[in-house]
């Protein structure tokens, strides 16, 4: 790894990343929070608090503190980017549906199920965006990204990677509702927090440096014909 006259860090290899620059394709695992570190903080906060007011005193103080901080972080980043995130609105009202009931019936099985079905919902929607609509959803978010040259994956290849995706949001709701299921409010708590954002993230990674692969070996190919 070297880095070029902009700073960027460098893979240096025969193929593959061959110099593709590293920290776009962190940039593209953490959604623009690698260059822009309010972004990620805004997005781990209110996790943060819910678990902190979880070990304070119990998981409904930790639920309104988290339907307190969601909507507060959804409001602070469509402030600063004029947009509105999609994925972060729909989660908070998922969240806010999902936290009434439980605390209305005090049963936390309400809360439980809120990241099961906002991740199966996520994978009707891309598995509904490979049949209808001009691209995959898999596609388009990598096409927010600056300097990725996604005119070099087929469409084949990005039906794949969006498949890997709906994939991935089923397993994750099944894993989340299992740990829910079979193990000590604490442990789910904790596995909230830290496990699934941490499997998010590592798969994440791993489809960003599929796509750059696929990209550095088309650029390598390039080279050797010149």
């Amino acid at each position: 790894m070297h880095f070029d006259d902009f700073g960027h860090a460098r893979i240096v290899g025969e193929q593959g990343l061959r110099g593709y620059p590293f920290d776009t394709l962190l940039f593209a695992a953490f959604q623009y929070s690698i260059t822009m570190p309010m972004t990620l903080i805004i997005e781990f906060m209110p996790l943060m608090l819910f678990l902190g007011a979880f070990l304070y005193k119990d998981i409904y103080l930790a639920l309104i503190v988290l339907m307190i901080a969601m909507p507060i972080g959804l409001i602070v980043k469509y402030v600063r980017t004029q947009k509105l995130d999609k994925m972060y609105f729909w989660s908070t009202v998922l969240l806010m549906i999902g936290g009434a009931l439980t605390l209305y019936f005090r049963n936390p099985m309400f809360l439980y199920w809120k990241p099961t079905v906002f991740y199966w919902i996520v994978a009707i929607a891309f598995l509904g965006s490979q049949f209808y609509g001009d691209a995959p959803f898999a596609q388009k978010f990598f096409g927010l990204i600056d300097g990725f040259s996604i005119e070099k994956i087929t469409a084949s290849q990005w039906n794949r990677l969006n498949l890997a995706w709906v994939a991935f949001f089923v397993i994750a709701g099944l894993l989340n509702i299992y740990v829910a299921y079979s193990f000590e409010q604490a442990t789910w708590v904790k596995f909230k927090v830290f496990g699934l954002t941490a499997l998010t993230f590592v798969f994440m990674i791993s489809q960003t440096l599929w796509l750059a692969n696929l990209i550095g070996d088309d650029e390598a190919e390039e080279e050797d014909q010149n």
